[in-house]
């Protein structure tokens, strides 16, 4: 479980509200717009559904990356997305600018499996990333992870740090 001694941040994802916020000490510090799951709220391995529970930033990965760096399983492409870029592959599902990997505190619920499938955040790739800024915000409509407006992306990135809190509330 998580010692909330060592972590005096915490970050809490409101699927209702479609809200990314930043505690500080138990106070709001931030507060940011996103993007969860077209398909709701759900934990299997192929949903497309934003898991809830207890989570932690498991990996932050393109710190370096300038802004709208384009990411393909994990790694930077070299592509900086544009409407052009966009245009040429209009299936992509974009990751952008930085990625903050989510793993699961629960098992049986968003870590490991049960009785129905894989149930693991960390291995559904859950993230919190950066989106092209021609996507809505406050509306669900990712594949299951938590999009973000790139320069709120790359913010966030800086007041975080791997092994800090996330808990995604349905409400």
């Amino acid at each position: 479980m998580i010692n909330k001694k060592t972590h005096d941040k915490e970050l809490v994802i409101n699927i209702a509200e479609q809200t990314l916020t930043i505690y500080q000490q138990q106070t709001e510090v931030g507060r940011y717009t996103v993007s969860t799951a077209k398909n709701g709220i759900g934990s299997l391995q192929d949903s497309g559904c934003t898991p809830l529970g207890m989570h932690i930033i498991a990996e932050k990965i393109g710190g370096s990356e300038p802004m709208n760096a384009v990411f393909i399983g994990r790694v930077p492409t070299g592509e900086i997305y544009d409407a052009d870029l966009g245009a040429l592959h209009p299936k992509r599902d974009w990751i952008l600018s930085r990625i903050l990997w989510l793993s699961g505190l629960e098992d049986g619920s968003n870590k490991g499996c049960n009785d129905q499938g894989v149930c693991d955040t960390y291995q559904r790739y859950i993230y919190i990333h950066g989106t092209p800024d021609t996507e809505p915000m406050g509306m669900p409509l990712s594949h299951g992870c938590i999009r973000m407006r790139n320069e709120d992306i790359v913010a966030l990135y800086e007041q975080v740090k791997a092994g800090m809190p996330v808990t995604i509330v349905a409400e």
